[in-house]
């Protein structure tokens, strides 16, 4: 799957499904918007403990989507309990790999059976376009959750000729309760990256989607149990994090692995609270990628490619091209064709099928983005468009499409992920030059290098201190393909097989053979 130009509609997708223009004539979520948003906790929808609910908003409107339960301590614990008696007692760690593999293919199946009703969900919690919802985000979980269901019955240990007096082989077996926490920006895709090698391995889950972006994660729960999915092998408590129900994922004392994509702060507050019992921790974090254009570049491509890295998802990613180095005799040329498109780029509500651009995920999003602008003009960095809210736009959380030029990679906006539709541009004059500034930073999630040059790209993708390095094109992701950070950007891997480490254990068996 290929995430391709936001300033099109036209977006590379996986074989057998079509690119036409999404037709929004009908509300498909209306039934599911109008329905009670409790907590699944061991196979049953159930309200908190405490009672209470929260709002959530559709970021384009400011208007309340519905409300949803607030789980908390007591909640967590109790999925945590259900977890626990599933994953002991239940039937998904007996059944066959086989019988396994089937469920996790029919909630495949189902989430792409009702593909246009959940793009409907993703977009109006989170803001994102409907063509990015229905085109990336709907086929890139059916073919997460697909890959994985076959990694279930591919599990094996192995034998070790060590020692002619004993015969010894290896066991890989589930970890056990894995509590996820996952963010606001892919809320659907996140979903399946966490459960996908998770319950491929025959663990059980309790999942904390993000307090913004709820939805699509209760309505594949509900998929989740039509598909058969045993009683407390999937538990979802929505609420908030510090203070309530992710904090006590964090600390619980019978979970046995956290899974955590989000902020490097959070990040750093879930390691400490994991020695409480030693549980197995995987973090995947931000970014500050730098973008490399070499003069021999194709230049337009690399244009579409800065669009891509920077504005898909309204800058909102954690591997987005957020540092864009140009060489200098290419700069002026490559600045006026980019900010030519990026004038061309449609910004409004994700539903209306014509927008390429949608609001950022909520009010305090876009406050700590416009701060980021004015950090950036108090820096010395000169706008070459963009830099505000968009007049027009009485409603929403929307940010202009924003690029500064004149950037020192020592400035705060080129250090520090500002998560948003914010272009930083860093002329460079050599290859040396540019391969120190590009790991010139605390993060190390991505980079891209743009050239025609295949030795350079050889080079500069091994110089690069990042888990991801993409040549001559920009977010192209598959599940088979390993996605992880260096440095602060976290540990572990998501999507391929490296992902199956994080949620099993190795034993090793010795059995005497002597007489």
């Amino acid at each position: 799957l290929i995430v391709s130009c936001p300033e099109s509609v036209q977006l590379s997708v996986s074989e057998g499904l079509s690119v036409a223009v999404v037709q929004e004539k009908e509300l498909l979520c209306k039934e599911f918007l109008s329905r009670p948003k409790q907590l699944l906790i061991d196979g049953k929808w159930v309200n908190s403990v405490s009672g209470k609910t929260f709002e959530t908003l559709n970021p384009a409107t400011e208007e309340v989507l519905c409300r949803v339960a607030e789980g908390g301590k007591e909640d967590v614990d109790k999925a945590v309990k259900a977890a626990r008696r599933a994953f002991e007692t239940g039937p998904w760690r007996k059944m066959s790999t086989a019988e396994r593999a089937r469920i996790m293919l029919r909630l495949a199946d189902l989430i792409e059976k009702h593909a246009d009703e959940l793009a409907q969900i993703e977009t109006l919690d989170n803001g994102k376009p409907i063509n990015e919802s229905r085109y990336v985000d709907v086929p890139q979980t059916v073919e997460t959750f697909r890959y994985y269901a076959g990694w279930a019955t591919k599990l094996e240990g192995e034998t070790i000729n060590a020692n002619t007096n004993f015969f010894t082989d290896t066991l890989r077996e589930p970890v056990g309760v894995v509590g996820q926490i996952i963010p606001w920006n892919f809320p659907m895709l996140m979903l399946a990256w966490k459960w996908g090698p998770a319950l491929a391995a025959g663990n059980c889950v309790v999942l904390k989607p993000a307090e913004q972006t709820p939805l699509s994660a209760l309505r594949i729960g509900e998929l989740a149990l039509e598909a058969g999915f045993p009683d407390g092998v999937i538990n979802i408590i929505t609420g908030f994090g510090a203070d309530s129900a992710g904090e006590a994922i964090s600390h619980h004392m019978d979970i046995d692995k956290v899974a955590f994509t989000g902020e490097d702060k959070t990040g750093k507050l879930i390691v400490q609270a994991s020695t409480s019992n030693l549980k197995r921790v995987s973090l995947e974090l931000g970014g500050k990628a730098p973008n490399i254009v070499f003069a021999d570049a194709d230049i337009d491509a690399a244009v579409k490619g800065a669009i891509t890295g920077i504005f898909f998802n309204q800058g909102q990613v954690c591997c987005a091209g957020s540092r864009l180095f140009l060489e200098k005799n290419i700069h002026d040329e490559f600045m006026t064709k980019l900010t030519e498109r990026i004038g061309k780029m449609r910004q409004g509500e994700g539903m209306d099928e014509k927008t390429h651009i949608g609001p950022q995920v909520s009010k305090e999003q876009q406050e700590r983005i416009l701060n980021y602008i004015g950090i950036a003009k108090g820096e010395g960095a000169k706008l070459a468009c963009g830099g505000e809210a968009p007049a027009e736009m009485k409603k929403g959380y929307f940010v202009k499409p924003t690029v500064f030029t004149g950037v020192n990679n020592d400035m705060r906006i080129a250090q520090e992920e500002v998560f948003g539709p914010v272009l930083a541009v860093i002329p460079f004059g050599t290859m040396d030059e540019v391969a120190e500034q590009a790991n010139k930073t605390t993060f190390g999630l991505s980079g891209a290098v743009w050239t025609r040059d295949v030795k350079k790209a050889h080079k500069f993708a091994s110089h690069i201190k990042a888990g991801t390095i993409w040549v001559n094109c920009y977010n192209v992701f598959d599940p088979a393909v390993p996605f992880g950070g260096y440095k602060m950007s976290g540990y572990g891997r998501e999507l391929g097989k490296h992902s199956i480490e994080l949620y099993t254990n190795i034993k090793s068996v010795w059995v005497n053979m002597m007489d």
